[in-house]
């Protein structure tokens, strides 16, 4: 392969904002007592408050993975049920972490568009799980990822119902928001109403796919849920030591509104890159573009061009990439993209060269 022209593989791959650089470096002063009992994290507390516009808890965790199985686990007992899409990053790609830091919870898949959980298979799954029986999973939270695995962003009338569906059999609801900025950017809606005023109990809060470095959150909307996550977060190895430098970063990426500017930027990118495409002959979006992600279709030798051009994306298939927009995306790069996917369709049916490697990434 050519030496890359542009990197479409993840929005991980991408460089960390320079306004958390500088908060990091501001932080880097004096001395302040360690796991969380600093200035900056308990500044964060206040702020988060006033970002969402109710009180609430909020824990830096290392990794997204992390904020999502540490959250669950502390909501639901270890024969506990939780309900997910079938294309949920917990179900496909965190090695059943929920699953281990709980104690034993399992993943029950509900199908639905492009990521997102119909209600109502969510109320008929439910109504069907033998609740009350001792041989039986018990149903505990539903997780609801937004925007989706599949580039989808879940409305929010959409997330209210599901979480009243949730709410009304007593299970807690869990919202993976590992890229929830790339979301309320594209709903234009106040972060509050994205998340506990819809109904969401306890959010996993993304900072890492957009700018963050080595930190994500997890946010608790409601009093008395995941009243022992401290407990849970010590015991995984998940709380920081030097807790300043993570609450310093995430204190920056909401000043200003700085973490909607960023994902409004990939967001745009991905739109932009949409538009130019969706009229080519031979290519077609096979999931909406709401987000930051488009899922590309075209002929097998198609993509293999891509990839000899030195179009970094992931391989999902032999006719399907997937390619994802960052904060940092330049103009450059989707030109490069579009123009290499213009010439990759002009070059008509053929079949996948033998011996080609498909190369893609299992974490989203």
């Amino acid at each position: 392969m050519n030496k890359p022209i542009a990197d479409f593989r993840s929005d991980n791959s991408g460089r960390v904002a320079p306004e958390l650089i500088a908060a990091l470096a501001t932080a880097n002063a004096g001395t302040a007592l360690g796991y969380g009992g600093d200035p900056w994290t308990a500044e964060l507390q206040n702020r988060f408050a006033e970002l969402f516009e109710t009180p609430v808890r909020v824990f830096p965790v290392p990794t997204g993975t992390a904020a999502n199985a540490l959250s669950l686990a502390a909501v639901c007992p270890s024969f506990g049920a939780v309900y997910c899409s079938t294309d949920a990053h917990i179900n496909t790609s965190e090695g059943n972490a929920v699953g281990f830091f709980s104690g034993g919870v399992r993943m029950a898949a509900i199908p639905g568009s492009h990521g997102k959980i119909d209600a109502q298979m969510l109320e008929r799954a439910i109504a069907s799980a033998g609740v009350g029986l001792a041989n039986k999973a018990q149903p505990a939270a539903v997780n609801i990822v937004q925007s989706t695995d599949l580039g989808a962003v879940y409305s929010l009338d959409e997330v209210a119902a599901t979480s009243q569906v949730a709410h009304a059999h007593g299970l807690k609801v869990h919202m993976d928001g590992a890229r929830i900025a790339n979301a309320v950017a594209r709903l234009g809606c106040t972060p509050a109403q994205a998340t506990w005023k819809s109904g969401v109990d306890i959010l996993s809060f993304g900072i890492t796919k957009n700018g963050g470095l080595l930190a994500d959150a997890i946010v608790v909307f409601t009093p008395d849920v995941a009243t022992d996550i401290g407990f849970h977060l010590r015991r995984a190895g998940a709380v920081w030591s030097k807790m300043r430098f993570a609450s310093a970063q995430i204190l920056a990426y909401v000043e200003d509104g700085l973490w909607l500017r960023l994902a409004g930027h990939a967001n745009d990118a991905a739109a932009r890159i949409a538009t130019r495409i969706r009229p080519l002959a031979g290519v077609s979006l096979s999931a909406p573009v709401e987000a930051n992600v488009l899922f590309v279709e075209m002929a097998p030798h198609a993509l293999t061009a891509l990839q000899e051009e030195g179009i970094l994306f992931q391989r999902r298939g032999p006719g399907l990439g997937r390619f994802v927009c960052r904060w940092d995306t330049s103009a450059a790069e989707q030109d490069a993209l579009v123009a290499a996917i213009t010439r990759a369709s002009a070059m008509g049916e053929h079949p996948l060269p033998r011996n080609v490697e498909l190369h893609g990434e299992h974490r989203a």
